[in-house]
């Protein structure tokens, strides 16, 4: 399985997050509309990303024959489930700019929490999860 199509959506999805938190810093207020529309991207990639994983990613590692990597997928995915809940939460709470501005403070704490748990993840995936399903690519293949 070719995962570079996974680990280039990561490249996205730090950088969308980067992208919220520089207009984050320039104000809340002033940057309301632009936030809004990137939470509202953001929210389409977010999906995208965990729709393939669930339809493709998953069950490939559970057909793969290895077992140790067949639990450690089911692991991330089972991890996964309270962060894609909490994100889902959070871009339904902070949509428009309208909310945004009436509480930026609420926006800022809650944006600090739930994408510091988005990116962790990711980050988790680049370092621990993707390397072990490449090493085991080139494992089968030897």
């Amino acid at each position: 399985m070719n995962i570079e199509k996974f680990k280039h959506q990561h490249v996205d999805i730090l950088s969308r997050i980067d992208q919220l938190r520089s207009l984050t810093h320039a104000g809340v207020e002033v940057d309301a509309t632009a936030i809004a529309q990137g939470i509202i991207s953001f929210s389409s990639l977010i999906k995208l990303h965990l729709a393939v994983e669930d339809k493709a990613l998953y069950p490939a590692l559970q057909r793969s024959g290895d077992a140790t990597l067949a639990r450690l997928g089911q692991q991330f995915q089972d991890d996964m489930g309270p962060i894609a809940q909490a994100f889902d939460g959070f871009a339904r709470r902070w949509n428009t700019a309208e909310r945004l501005r009436s509480d930026p403070q609420g926006f800022r704490n809650d944006a600090n929490t739930v994408l510091k748990r988005v990116y962790e993840r990711m980050q988790r995936e680049n370092r621990e999860f993707y390397p072990r399903i490449e090493e085991a690519q080139t494992n089968a293949v030897a």
